[in-house]
């Protein structure tokens, strides 16, 4: 009990220190009353607005319907093929940020550089975090009590595709301690849809509190509409903890239709899936 205690004294102090420009700096901008905004889609299945009809409300949506590589999808151990020697590079630093409740989840987002993810000589600028509760992705049937999403993108032009997702799932454990230095900005953010504030410098080094050199990879889209595909993506296969009380934080905090904001899985249509290990 002693070095349980000890271990949540150590995470509180950490946790002040880490985010003190948190707690100090945030500056809210634009809020916006959320009463009376008619929410564009829906994760209630069933729901007019629901997942499976996505891909009929607007035409640009049509590729929830009708795409052949979407995601999420199930990660089946014996599907997936391995591949050594892997060609990918993480390198972040510290940038302006804002947090800000979308609605349909709470996002993280920096407005310069805050480094970059290289895959196979292509550097992919990160842009912002998000997450899902409960996770989106499975593995081997498994759902998880939280996902996060960082979402990179490259503007440039002979890159096919452009869009790289880093995805990190979560079991039930030890509070996070990036969302544990966000507590009361999310808290502040409950039922304030569009609701944006300023947070100073941040170090995404800091978002995954134990960082894998395995990862998961395959191709599909954007789990959210227009489900735009072409997105490739990486899920690493170490699970991280996070407490109870920061997933039903961030469940409290979205519109009611969005409390479980993930998407049904979606057939693989036999894509490959590549289980990607370091450099021996």
């Amino acid at each position: 009990m002693r070095k349980q205690s000890h271990y949540y004294s150590v995470l509180v102090m950490f946790g002040s220190l880490l985010y003190l420009p948190l707690l100090l700096n945030a500056t809210s901008i634009s809020p916006q009353e959320a009463e009376n905004h008619e929410v564009e889609f829906h994760y209630w299945e069933g729901h007019e607005k629901g997942p499976s009809k996505w891909g009929e409300l607007k035409r640009e949506w049509e590729a929830c319907k009708n795409g052949k590589m979407q995601s999420p999808i199930d990660i089946s151990s014996y599907k997936v093929k391995i591949i050594k020697n892997m060609d990918n590079k993480k390198v972040y630093k510290p940038s302006n940020s804002t947090i800000k409740n979308r609605g349909h989840d709470i996002s993280f987002k920096w407005q310069g550089d805050a480094g970059s993810i290289w895959i196979n000589g292509t550097e992919y600028p990160l842009q912002q975090v998000h997450w899902h509760s409960p996770s989106e992705h499975t593995i081997n049937g498994r759902r998880y009590p939280l996902e996060m999403h960082m979402v990179h993108q490259t503007n440039g032009e002979k890159v096919k595709n452009k869009i790289v997702v880093n995805a990190v799932l979560y079991k039930f454990g030890k509070p996070d301690p990036f969302l544990f230095g966000l507590r009361r900005h999310i808290s502040s953010m409950i039922d304030q849809e569009g609701e944006e504030r300023k947070l100073g410098k941040i170090d995404p080094n800091y978002i995954i509190s134990s960082p894998t050199k395995k990862y998961y990879r395959y191709m599909g889209s954007l789990t959210t509409p227009p489900c735009t595909e072409g997105v490739t993506w990486i899920v690493n296969k170490k699970v991280q903890t996070v407490s109870r009380g920061q997933v039903m934080l961030l469940r409290k905090a979205v519109h009611d239709s969005a409390e479980r904001n993930a998407r049904p899985v979606q057939p693989h249509n036999e894509r490959e899936i590549h289980l990607l290990l370091p450099k021996s």
